[in-house]
C-alpha cells in the first residue's frame, strides 16, 4: 500500500536518493542534504502547530510503500506563496500602441515583473519514482494536498496556484532565461534554479531592473516557449486541468514556464469529498477512492475501497484503516479517484 503522510528527518536519505532520479527539473526541493533538512524542519513545525494560523506555514508530504519502507514520491503545500516575503512572478499583458494620424493601431505582449501571488496558497516540491508515473499513485500524491487542504480550510487562501516547469534541454539551457533574466544575473538556468530552491525568489527584485520587458523584441525560441510546460511536467498538467485549473497570465519568472491558477471550492477532489465515520470490515468489493483521516499533525491519505453504508458510516479494510489510524467511529474524509 502507498501512503501520504508528513515528513520527518529519518526520511532524508529516501528524499535524497528520489531527487536523483527525478526527471528533468520536476520539484523545488532542494539537493543539499543541510538545506533539505531545513525544509523537513519547517514543515514538521508547521504540522506540530494546529493552533498557529497567523503565521505562514510549510508542509512536506512523502508517499511511503508500507511494505517496504521506502520513499516514491514527494509534494508540499506552501500556505502563503513567498512565506512572508514577496513572490515574484512576470504578467503578461497587452498594451496598445496606435497612431490616428497614421491609422495604425497594435497591440504587443508586454511582461511585467509582478508579486500580485504574494499569499496565495501554493503548491510544490513535487516529485515522484518514474516507476509510478502512469499509475493511480501518481494522483494520490499531487491529490492528497487537496484533500489535506479540505479538511484544514482554515489554514489556507482560497485561491490555489502551481508553478509548472518550462523548457530547457538536457543541458541546462533556457531560451527564455537566457534572453531575460541572464542579462541581468549574468549566471547560468541550473546555477539560478540551484539558488532558487535554496533560497527564495526574492533576490530577483535586487538585480532584475522593474522595467517591462517587450515580447517582440525577445528572440523567436524565447518568445515562442513563455507559457509553455517542459514535456516532463505533460502529466502533472493534465491532472490539474482535470481538477479545475487553468492557465493565467503568469509565468515563471526563470525558465517562462506557466502559472496555473485554481479555487479549492471548484476542483474536482473538493466537490465530490464527504466525511463519514469509519467502520472498518472485510469488504469483497466496492469503489476507489481517495481516503484520509482528518488529522492536522498526523495527516495520512491512501488509495483503497469503501462501501459507503446506511447513516453516517462507511465500511473500509481494517489495512486501510491501520494505514490511516483511525479506529471505529473515527470521522474520515473521501473523495472519487
Amino acid at each position: 500500500m502507498y501512503l501520504i503522510r508528513p515528513a520527518i528527518f529519518s526520511d532524508l536519505t529516501g528524499i535524497e536518493r528520489l531527487l536523483d532520479e527525478t526527471e528533468a527539473r520536476v520539484t523545488t526541493l532542494p539537493k543539499d542534504r543541510d538545506q533539505l533538512s531545513e525544509r523537513i524542519a519547517e514543515s514538521k513545525d508547521s504540522f506540530d502547530n494546529a493552533s498557529d494560523s497567523e503565521k505562514p506555514s510549510s508542509y512536506l508530504f512523502v508517499m511511503e510503500n508500507t511494505g517496504t519502507g521506502e520513499l516514491y514520491g514527494t509534494s508540499g503545500i506552501d500556505s502563503e506563496a513567498g512565506n512572508g516575503y514577496p513572490f515574484f512572478n512576470y504578467r503578461l499583458d497587452k498594451i496598445v500602441h496606435a497612431s490616428h494620424h497614421l491609422n495604425i493601431s497594435s497591440k504587443v505582449s508586454v511582461l511585467f515583473l509582478s508579486h500580485e501571488l504574494t499569499g496565495k496558497t501554493l503548491l510544490r516540491s513535487f516529485s515522484i519514482s518514474p516507476s509510478l508515473h502512469d499509475t493511480e499513485y501518481f494522483d494520490l500524491l499531487s491529490r492528497a494536498r487537496l484533500m489535506f487542504m479540505a479538511t484544514q480550510p482554515d489554514k489556507f487562501h482560497q485561491e490555489i496556484i502551481v508553478e509548472i516547469q518550462g523548457i530547457f534541454d538536457d543541458k541546462g539551457n533556457c531560451p527564455f532565461w537566457d534572453a531575460v533574466g541572464r542579462k541581468f544575473f549574468d549566471l547560468d538556468f541550473p546555477t539560478v534554479d540551484y539558488y532558487c530552491s535554496m533560497k527564495s525568489k526574492t533576490f530577483m527584485s535586487e538585480l532584475i531592473p522593474q522595467h517591462p520587458v517587450y515580447v517582440p523584441l525577445l528572440p523567436a525560441e524565447a518568445a515562442e516557449n513563455i507559457g509553455r510546460n517542459h514535456e516532463a511536467a505533460n502529466r502533472i498538467c493534465q491532472l490539474l486541468y482535470k481538477e479545475g485549473f487553468y492557465q493565467s497570465k503568469f509565468i515563471d519568472p526563470f525558465d517562462g514556464g506557466p502559472v496555473l491558477k485554481g479555487e479549492i471550492q471548484y476542483t474536482q477532489t473538493y466537490r465530490n469529498i464527504r466525511y463519514k465515520k469509519a467502520y472498518p470490515a472485510e469488504i469483497s468489493n466496492g469503489m476507489r477512492y481517495l481516503i484520509s483521516n482528518r488529522s492536522h499533525e498526523d495527516f495520512r491519505c491512501v488509495v483503497g475501497t469503501l462501501v459507503e453504508g446506511i447513516g453516517d458510516s462507511v465500511r473500509i479494510p481494517p489495512d486501510v484503516a491501520e494505514a490511516l489510524n483511525v479506529e471505529k467511529g473515527d470521522s474520515i474524509a473521501f473523495s472519487l479517484l
